[in-house]
C-alpha cells in the first residue's frame, strides 16, 4: 500500500479549447473522506472521471494506490470502486442481481459475493426491496443500488459522484452512516456533493474547485473559521459567488 491513497499534481484537462480541469494538485490519505464541492461545470467529475481512468489528463498525473491512471490503468481499475453521476444499470435485472453482476465481473468468490452482497443491502436498508426490478425503482432507490454496486468488490478506494441524489432523508442517512464505516475500515473516499450539510457532516477535508481551479482546502470547520462563517454553504457563497446549482 502506498504511503498516499490518493496523488494529484498539476492535473489539467482541456476540452476543444475549454479548460474543465486547470492545474488541480492534492493528496489524499489512507481513511480519509474528503469532499470535492463546486458549481455544476466547476470540474467535479471531470476530475473524478481522470482518476476512474475514464479520461486521460492533458497534462499533470494522478496516482492511486501508487498506480498512475495513465500508465496503470488496469491496477487503478483492480482498487477502485465508482459510484458515478449517471447510474449504470440493467433495468430489466433486480437490485440484487445488478449489485451480484458487478460483483461477478471483479471476481469475488460466490460464496463471499453472496454474503457481502445480503449484508450491504441490509446495512442501507433495502431489504424488501431489493429483488424488484431496477427498472421499478425509485431515482433514490438506483442511487444506494449504483452505490453498493460500486463497493461490491470491497475496493481501497471509493469515488462517490453525487451518491446520495434523489434520496430521502430516511436512506441519505443510513448512506452517511456507511459511508462513515467505509472510512473506518481504512479507506479513501473521495465524495462530489451537492448537498453542503452532507460535506460538513462526512468530510474530513473539503476542496472548493471553481472554473476548474482550487480556490479553497481545508476542514469544514477550518474553512467556516477562516471565513467567518456560520456553515459550509456560507463559505461557498462567499468564495464562489454562486449557488451550488447554478450553471456555469
Amino acid at each position: 500500500m502506498s504511503e498516499s491513497a490518493i496523488t494529484i499534481t498539476n492535473l489539467t484537462k482541456r476540452f476543444n479549447g475549454i479548460t474543465a480541469v486547470d492545474n488541480l494538485s492534492l493528496e489524499i490519505g489512507w481513511g480519509e473522506l474528503f469532499g470535492i464541492l463546486g458549481p455544476n461545470g466547476a470540474g467535479k467529475s471531470t476530475t473524478v472521471n481522470i482518476l476512474n481512468t475514464l479520461l486521460e489528463p492533458t497534462e499533470g498525473s494522478a496516482t492511486l494506490d501508487g498506480h498512475d491512471v495513465v500508465f496503470d490503468p488496469e491496477h487503478v481499475r483492480k482498487v477502485i470502486g465508482v459510484c458515478p453521476q449517471e447510474p449504470a444499470f440493467y433495468p430489466h435485472l433486480t437490485g440484487r442481481e445488478n449489485i451480484t453482476l458487478m460483483g461477478d465481473m471483479h471476481l469475488v468468490p460466490k460464496d463471499v459475493l453472496e454474503s457481502r452482497v445480503s449484508s450491504m443491502v441490509e446495512r442501507i436498508g433495502m431489504e424488501t426491496d431489493i429483488d424488484r426490478l431496477a427498472k421499478e425503482y425509485s431515482g433514490g432507490m438506483i442511487r444506494r443500488v449504483s452505490m453498493l454496486m460500486a463497493l461490491v468488490n470491497d475496493p481501497k478506494i471509493a469515488l462517490l459522484d453525487e451518491p446520495t441524489v434523489a434520496m430521502d432523508p430516511k436512506s441519505r442517512r443510513a448512506v452517511w452512516d456507511y459511508i462513515r464505516e467505509l472510512r473506518m475500515q481504512g479507506k479513501a473516499i473521495i465524495l462530489t456533493t451537492h448537498y453542503m450539510e452532507e460535506a460538513q457532516e462526512l468530510c474530513d477535508r473539503v476542496a472548493i474547485i471553481d472554473e476548474g481551479k482550487l480556490i479553497a482546502l481545508g476542514s469544514p470547520t477550518d474553512l467556516m473559521e477562516t471565513h467567518q462563517s456560520k456553515n459550509l454553504e456560507e463559505v461557498f457563497l462567499k468564495l464562489t459567488g454562486k449557488k451550488l446549482r447554478e450553471e456555469t
